[in-house]
């Protein structure tokens, strides 16, 4: 008997147990109950061990490397384990050991059963994977390692171990395959872990592998791969494939840190390498060139004529007919592009190819300008001490939110992250909307002049109208003047500031660190699209003029960083001044500052809101002579309404722009006077710029501060501040502005008595 026990427990079937651990019922009347106890113990164990290898048999046939992998490592760890148990028990049975055999010649079942009873857990929780195997929801590795990764973590040693070691054994034929990839860029036809495109697929990575790992092991494969597939002429060093092998060999995935730091280490590896032979300075320079010349429209011809194109799509599709034609869809957009870039120097360019618009809202009916103004001024000067929310500019070009996106191809997707992108957009949001506004109110400019050039044929000096009513139009139509001249200062002036003393001058300091021996021209005022004063266009209160000479720096920018002075440019410096760059415009065009962009899109409202009420008055502030008629039928009306409506109107926007003003002028001081906010963030990684985080009243960047004689980080940013300080308040023209308000509004003698502080 003990003899077909021992054949039981090496997986041979039994009279005593006809199915299952159950005993023969025959045989129970002959055997004590302690007896039949063991015997069905033993059973158990027998018949676990069996249904586990015919399992392993079975699964060993899937089309699937890592569950044969497993069974593989399964099977290995019941023969050196179990059934080395088995064939040492029944030796010493034969040997009549005495630790086993009493009396020479008897074997308890007990003592049997005690020795086999470690196996009770692992063979329990070797059946319930083999079954979970067999319902085919684990053949991909991910899943696979991720539930044995669980699974060993058990508070039972010798399942753990087990589970561990199958666990290895999975990850080890990972690894395997991650090499082919990674270091030889080939694809397995069967199983593979990315798609023919090189994207990873669902479910063949596991969830111990982090984000960034997965997203370096895809930007090192696809390059790999495509340079390989591209048969080039200089092809990845097969030194340090063979060093990138050993490193892989040496680490498994469920070790996080230590395989993240591997993967980085090749990835770096990898990009200098690509840097100096696949994505050329050339390359890079000709991105750089398309993104600054659309994205933050340095090509100025380009950027009028999209505006204009998007003005008449828009008045297109409103007088057109109901239906599906009066609808702004994005293919309408793309047309918009091509049409825009006739007859510019953007015609012949093939970077236009890779722009495209996105709505994310879907297709559309435009809308006309809103006469309401949407915050007042009372509201953002009030909410300055509460924060203010992520302001956004994406959706004053066409009145929804409108995205311009770049297409990224390989290897420029080595080089540009999506969060770059965005960076961009948002940069594109912000200054194309400032330079429709601004040419909105270039155009009721002229539409103000053209009326007055009519009128006066027939009015001669005055402004015509009645003796009652002289007064009120000649005031009516200077606070108009006034009003537009004074947004269109203030428009240019910010315009001119971000395209001359932000884009410009950190567009030629990163080119200087990318192309140090070359000399990179700053644009003309034709070529950035900032109109210049001209006949038909309001004046400009006086504002200083730059004289430094044509393709140099000022002082504070006119150090190049020590990374590109030593010579080549490697991939991770190249990154560090792109990264730096991106800072360093969104800090200098005030997109960092909530307070600020809040008051700078307020007052792009209120222009809209003017120009709105300038169109629908049939393009001139006073109403027509004959609107207004001496003799009426209705005794109520009197002469002058439509002048008094008009003038309430003006008065309502003057007061709400002067206001946004001098807070925005405020805030602006007060951003320079608080202690910058510095973050020691990777800068080879381009970050999207956390708006929510921005305190409303500071003005912070994430650029690193750097000492030297010159000035550099934050002190140079803050000097872009400075200049625009002086544009605005040049002359005194704020502090003029404001003493003038306070003497329009109280008493003479009183703002004397009130600074001096005794009212």
């Amino acid at each position: 008997m003990i003899a077909e026990i021992f054949l039981i427990l090496a997986g041979h079937s039994s009279s005593l147990f006809p199915s299952g651990p159950s005993v023969h019922p025959a045989f129970v009347p002959l055997l004590h109950p302690g007896e039949k106890q063991c015997l069905e113990s033993l059973g158990q164990i027998a018949s676990r061990y069996r249904t586990i290898k015919t399992a392993t048999s079975t699964l060993a046939k899937l089309p699937s490397r890592y569950i044969a992998a497993l069974c593989a490592r399964l099977s290995m760890i019941l023969k050196d384990e179990y059934e080395a148990l088995v064939i040492d028990t029944e030796a010493k049975v034969l040997q009549r050991d005495s630790s086993l055999v009493g009396a020479g010649s008897f074997v308890p079942l007990s003592s049997i059963r005690a020795i086999f009873a470690e196996w009770d857990a692992p063979l329990a929780a070797l059946e319930s994977l083999v079954q979970e195997l067999e319902e085919e929801r684990y053949l991909r590795p991910g899943p696979l390692i991720d539930m044995l990764l669980t699974r060993s973590h058990t508070g039972v040693h010798r399942v753990g171990s087990i589970y561990a070691q199958l666990c290895e054994s999975v990850q080890r034929v990972w690894v395997r395959q991650l090499i082919a990839y990674l270091i030889h860029g080939s694809l397995d036809p069967i199983d593979p872990l990315v798609s023919e495109e090189y994207v990873l697929l669902e479910g063949t990575v596991p969830s111990c592998v982090s984000m960034q790992s997965k997203n370096s092991i895809g930007y090192v494969g696809r390059a790999i791969a495509t340079v390989k597939a591209a048969k080039w002429e200089k092809q990845f060093p097969r030194s340090l494939a063979v060093e990138h092998m050993k490193l892989l060999e040496s680490v498994l995935p469920q070790d996080q840190y230590e395989f993240d730091r591997i993967i980085a280490e090749i990835r770096v590896t990898v990009s200098e390498w690509l840097w100096l032979n696949v994505l050329t300075q050339k390359d890079v320079e000709e991105a750089v060139d398309s993104l600054a010349n659309y994205f933050l429209i340095r090509n100025g011809e380009f950027a009028l004529s999209l505006i204009r194109e998007l003005e008449r799509l828009k008045i297109s599709r409103l007088t057109g007919r109901s239906g599906s034609n009066s609808m702004i869809r994005e293919q309408d957009l793309q047309l918009a592009l091509l049409r825009s870039s006739l007859g510019t120097t953007a015609q012949q360019d093939p970077a236009l190819s890779r722009l495209r618009f996105t709505l994310p809202s879907g297709p559309l009916r435009p809308l006309l300008p809103s006469l309401a103004n949407t915050r007042s001024a009372k509201d953002i000067s009030t909410s300055f001490s509460g924060g203010v929310e992520p302001i956004s500019f994406d959706d004053l070009l066409l009145g929804t939110p409108l995205i311009l996106n770049y297409t990224v191809s390989w290897p420029l997707d080595l080089f540009l992250y999506p969060s770059d992108l965005q960076i961009y957009g948002a940069l594109f949001a912000y200054l194309s909307a400032l330079r429709k506004t601004h040419t909105r109110i270039h155009v009721c400019w002229t539409s103000l002049s053209n009326s007055q050039r009519a009128r006066r044929r027939w009015t001669g000096l005055n402004e015509g109208g009645t003796v009652e009513d002289l007064e009120a139009r000649k005031e009516l139509l200077r606070c108009g003047w006034g009003l537009v001249r004074e947004m269109d200062w203030f428009l240019d002036t910010i315009l001119g500031y971000v395209m001359t003393d932000v884009v410009d001058v950190e567009f030629m300091r990163m080119k200087r660190q990318l192309l140090p021996e070359k000399a990179i021209q700053p644009l003309s005022r034709q070529a950035t699209g900032v109109q210049s004063p001209a006949e038909g266009t309001p004046s400009q209160p006086s504002q200083p003029i730059s004289t430094q000479p044509s393709g140099t720096l000022p002082t504070s920018q006119s150090l190049a960083s020590n990374a590109s002075s030593s010579g080549q440019l490697d991939f991770s410096t190249l990154r560090i001044i792109h990264s730096t760059y991106l800072e360093r415009l969104l800090t200098g065009s005030l997109l960092s500052n909530n307070a600020l962009t809040a008051i700078i899109r307020a007052v792009l409202e209120v222009c809209e809101q003017l120009v709105a009420q300038v169109e629908r008055w049939g393009g001139d502030i006073l109403p027509a002579l004959l609107f207004e008629g001496s003799i009426t039928a209705n005794d109520d009306s009197r002469v002058g309404e439509m002048v008094e409506e008009r003038r309430t109107t003006v008065a309502e926007i003057n007061e709400s722009f002067n206001t946004l003003l001098e807070s925005f002028y405020e805030q602006l001081t007060l951003s320079t006077t608080q202690q910058p906010f510095t973050a020691a963030t990777d800068a080879s990684k381009s970050m999207v710029y956390n708006m929510s985080t921005t305190n409303a009243s500071g003005f912070h960047t994430f650029i690193r501060p750097k000492r030297g004689k010159r000035l550099e980080g934050d002190e140079e940013v803050r000097r872009h501040v400075e200049r625009l300080l002086l544009r605005l308040d040049f002359n005194g023209e704020f502090s003029k502005h404001r003493a003038a308000r306070n003497s329009r509004s109280q008493e003479p003698g009183e703002e004397i008595l009130k600074e001096g502080g005794l009212s």
